[in-house]
């Protein structure tokens, strides 16, 4: 008897944990699509699968569904080049490994790229949801930082080095999402190679 309860009881977190994931995975399609204000929860909850109670159940509100998505893909992000970067090696290695995981995330996951960097979220992320972001900006600031120390990166504000980076990179995935160019591993390369040419120190 307490193992067939066991059973039920697994079973039971196991729809429970799939209803969550099909909100989740039926947010951020639409808020890729809609952007976060055009989305209205019952649009979810019928993307889903759900009735609109069931998100509820999860989720307080619609800010609080879009932090756990932000929150869930950015950590994603955080933690493949946060795993990757070789602490000892020289910067260009360093930058090109960013680059790398960057971009292998960014083509493996294109709708949670385009939902966590080519979307404004400013006004409605929450404490938590922000400081995980600005953690990432500072490991970026931190790797100019160190580089600029070596005499490796130009001598400029380092915020703005790594924005010019980002914003670059950035730019090159709209332009791919959208049809413009097209990213193969040349591309990919061509590319990394060229924005770090624009940064180096000569």
């Amino acid at each position: 008897m307490p193992a067939a309860r066991t059973t039920r009881s697994r079973r039971g977190r196991r729809q429970l944990d799939n209803k969550q994931d099909a909100i989740l995975e039926a947010a951020l399609a639409l808020f890729v699509e809609r952007g976060f204000h055009g989305t209205a929860v019952p649009i979810v909850a019928d993307r889903a699968g759900v009735a609109a109670g069931t998100i509820y159940h999860y989720f307080t509100s619609k800010e609080a569904l879009v932090n756990v998505l932000f929150r869930r893909w950015k950590e994603a992000i955080a933690k493949t080049i946060y795993t990757a970067f070789p602490a000892t090696a020289p910067p260009r290695e360093q930058f090109r490994t960013i680059w790398e995981q960057m971009a292998r995330f960014a083509l493996a996951n294109p709708e949670a790229f385009a939902f966590l960097e080519l979307h404004h979220h400013r006004s409605y992320l929450d404490a938590e949801s922000l400081a995980l972001d600005g953690g990432l900006k500072q490991f970026g600031v931190g790797f100019v930082t160190a580089a600029q120390a070596k005499g490796v990166l130009k001598a400029m504000e380092p915020m703005l080095l790594m924005e010019l980076v980002f914003g670059a990179f950035n730019g090159m995935f709209r332009a791919h999402i959208e049809g413009r160019i097209t990213l193969d591993d040349a591309a990919m390369r061509a590319a990394e190679a060229a924005c770090w040419d624009a940064v180096v120190a000569r």
